[in-house]
């Protein structure tokens, strides 16, 4: 593999391989960028099929959390991290003493914290060994509520830029992931009147959420296919592509998932079939706003930086309008335009 010529590695400063052989541990660790600050974002774990997956999904990861911090205002850079394997069977404590062992390698270049299949639990697990982990308990936390609200947020903007309506009353969102954001993103919507369907791989978590949100399910195939005004994605990325970008009926695509757009290409083809998309790393920035204030740990402060993403998003669709250009160009023309400039 030509490894400096992959599109997603973008001139990253540093990529890690990381293995231990006594607890199975075999992680990737990527810092995109500390022109703003040590680089800060998630580890996830997930059962890759090939190494090379892994290597691309943290890369990509690593990049879009250098903007997402960017954009978010926050004094940090963009790192990310990857677990691979079935996190059902490698979980262990000897696994995560030695990830906080390899994190102590990069001397407080990058700080992780939880992200998909990865717990506070964990994390504290990891804290054991090293002091560069953030979302711990009794600090910050769990992430995942203050994500899920920045989501909830963000789509109110772009229900208010597209249909010029406050509210999201009997508006149809089709959610796609139930996990912990995802659950917590159905309750805002049906707390805000909307009506939701509903997939997950996780049955019990559908069964949850229909008992509890009245929400309809479908198949994991069909909910590019339904009938709604919003499709979010709250899985893992790629989900908007060629297969399934002609299926989505929805006039609006914000969710909490990274990485939602499989190719760049994929931004102006929203673009031509009338589709207004929030960009991934602006709307789901609020699980990263709430780490942030780890060190003197406000709620009430991360709460009040996290309903920024509101404006934020505003300021991208009106730009976007003004100019012509896709939403997920414009929000990485401003990005870059931070970053330039030290975060001022």
């Amino acid at each position: 593999m030509a490894f400096f010529d992959l599109v997603d590695f973008d001139n990253h400063e540093q990529v890690v391989f990381c293995s231990d052989e006594k607890s199975g541990l075999k992680a990737i660790i990527a810092v995109h960028s500390t022109a703003l600050g040590a680089a800060v974002g998630g580890c996830r774990m997930w059962d890759y099929t090939t190494d090379e997956e892994a290597l691309v999904d943290v890369l990509r990861l690593s990049k879009g959390m250098t903007y997402k911090n960017a954009m978010a205002g926050l004094a940090m850079g963009g790192g990310k991290s990857v677990i691979i394997g079935d996190a059902s069977k490698i979980k262990s404590e000897a696994l995560f003493k030695a990830f906080g062992q390899a994190l102590n390698g990069l001397a407080g270049r990058y700080i992780s914290a939880e992200d998909v299949n990865i717990t506070t639990g964990d994390i504290a697990i990891a804290n054991t060994e090293t002091e560069f982990v953030a979302g711990v308990e009794g600090k910050s936390g769990n992430p995942a509520p203050f994500t899920a609200l920045g989501t909830f947020l963000g789509l109110k903007a772009a229900v208010k830029h597209k249909f010029h309506r406050d509210d999201l009353t009997d508006l149809t969102v089709a959610v796609q992931g139930l996990g912990s954001v995802g659950y917590y993103l159905c309750e805002h919507l049906h707390n805000a009147g909307a009506k939701l369907i509903v997939t997950d791989i996780n049955q019990e978590a559908v069964n949850k959420a229909q008992a509890e949100f009245g929400a309809h399910a479908v198949g994991l195939n069909d909910i590019y296919d339904v009938d709604c005004d919003i499709y979010a994605p709250c899985a893992l990325g790629a989900t908007i592509n060629d297969t399934t970008i002609d299926r989505i009926k929805a006039k609006i695509i914000g969710g909490c998932a990274n990485n939602q757009l499989a190719a760049p290409k994929h931004d102006q083809a929203l673009v031509d079939r009338g589709i207004l998309y929030a960009p991934d790393y602006v709307i789901n920035a609020g699980g990263i706003i709430n780490i942030s204030f780890e060190d003197d740990y406000c709620p009430d402060k991360a709460t009040q930086k996290v309903e920024e993403i509101y404006d934020t998003l505003l300021d991208v669709f009106t730009k976007a309008a003004s100019t012509g250009k896709p939403t997920g160009m414009v929000a990485d023309e401003i990005a870059r335009q931070i970053i330039a400039q030290g975060g001022k």
